[in-house]
């Protein structure tokens, strides 16, 4: 009885400590079930929050900075372009006619002068002497002529009386041929002297500029000098002599045959400037074969003095006018595997890949067929770093490529 009761007492303690390791493990696994989940909605809500944060991010990240032009429409002009020097109509070296002294200069250089206007005068006296000889034996010539005469009447009534030999007649009428073709010399020799005189006063043979003196007053000068006085040119209207490839010959000379005015246009080195504005004048009638170019004249009217003789520009032929063409900054067309295209910017300040058709690319402008519409807002710088749906921001807006188009109306 005492073992038994013994026994029951030790088994008391054992239970007791099993149920109260129990209770503790069924806690501990509720707390780590608790803890699991307070982490899984800590981690959840905090991936929200992030993505919220990154969308929030990408919302207002600066967008990529370009330059945009809108998309015109006008008049885009097809032209064929070669080098060329401007070229005098008329380029004359003023000389004297006659030998003497150089007395008087009357212009300036680089005058302009009109064709007639008095340049300079050569000591006249030496000429004028030589017109009051021709003067003086005109009149004695026409004394003795006079006299012949009567004396052939005379003659004429002796003969009919049969006074004097016709032989006498004969002498007295070749008497008076004689003195007839003297006059006639003298009168020569007076208009001769007369020229002389004319020559002596150096007038302008055309209308242009005047060059350099070449000879002072003072100097002898003579009718066979070869440096002359001065050089004129003639600047309005002036030409352009410029050449073409043979290739551009026959599209150049059918719109001569069918009349049409061709449009030649002037600019300097750099083709920047628009120096002057002519037409068309001929065409050369031979092709050079070291070259395999043909030369063209074009004229111009140069009322501002634009053009000066023998500088060199660029000539511009326009050959045709695309009329209502759509023109864009040719930097703003792109290439890729698919073609060519252009960056449009929209109007939530995104980029959106455009395919597009290009006609006629010309001095930094472009023709646009099909894929753009008038006024919108194309990509000409900055366009390397975009893709399809880009944010960008416009940070400048071009006016165009350097050599403006003619816009219609």
């Amino acid at each position: 009885m005492r073992f038994t009761q013994e026994t029951n007492n030790n088994n008391m303690p054992v239970r007791t400590r099993f149920a109260t390791f129990l209770g503790r493990w069924w806690i501990g696994l509720v707390v780590a079930c608790l803890l699991v989940v307070g982490a899984f909605i800590f981690l959840a809500r905090g991936g929200q929050k992030a993505s919220r944060t990154a969308q929030q991010g990408l919302a207002t990240a600066p967008g990529i900075p370009v330059v945009a032009t809108a998309v015109k429409k006008g008049d885009f002009d097809v032209y064929l372009s070669g080098l060329g020097a401007v070229t005098p109509l008329e380029t004359v070296t003023v000389k004297s006619r006659v030998d003497g002294e150089l007395t008087r200069i009357l212009f300036q250089e680089g005058q302009i002068v009109k064709k007639g206007e008095l340049l300079a005068e050569i000591d006249p006296r030496p000429f004028e002497v030589q017109l009051t000889q021709a003067e003086g034996a005109l009149a004695r010539d026409q004394a003795l002529l006079q006299n012949a005469q009567l004396d052939l009447e005379r003659y004429k009534d002796l003969v009919k009386k049969d006074l004097i030999p016709k032989q006498q007649l004969d002498t007295q009428e070749s008497l008076v041929h004689q003195y007839e073709g003297a006059v006639k010399a003298d009168q020569g020799q007076i208009d001769n002297a007369k020229l002389q005189l004319i020559y002596s006063r150096i007038t302008a043979p055309i209308s242009g500029r005047i060059g350099l003196r070449q000879v002072d007053p003072g100097n002898i000068v003579h009718a066979t000098d070869t440096g002359g006085l001065v050089v004129i040119t003639e600047l309005q209207p002036i030409t352009v002599i410029f050449s073409l490839p043979e290739d551009n010959l026959s599209q150049v000379l059918g719109k001569l045959r069918s009349g049409t005015r061709l449009t030649v246009e002037a600019y300097d080195r750099e083709q920047t400037q628009k120096l002057a504005t002519g037409t068309l004048l001929t065409v050369d009638n031979q092709i050079d074969p070291n070259t395999g170019t043909v030369k063209l004249k074009a004229t111009f009217p140069n009322t501002n003095n634009e053009l000066f003789p023998n500088q060199f520009v660029n000539a511009r032929l326009i050959i045709d006018v695309k009329h209502d063409a759509l023109i864009v900054p040719a930097p703003a067309i792109q290439r890729g595997p698919q073609g060519m295209f252009a960056y449009v910017v929209k109007t939530d300040q995104t980029a959106a890949l455009r395919p597009v058709t290009v006609g006629i690319t010309q001095e930094g402008n472009s023709s646009i067929t099909s894929g753009l519409s008038v006024g919108e807002l194309v990509v000409v710088d900055g366009a390397d770093r975009l893709r399809d749906g880009s944010k960008v921001e416009v940070k400048g807006q071009s006016s165009g490529a350097p050599t403006p188009q003619r816009q219609s109306k």
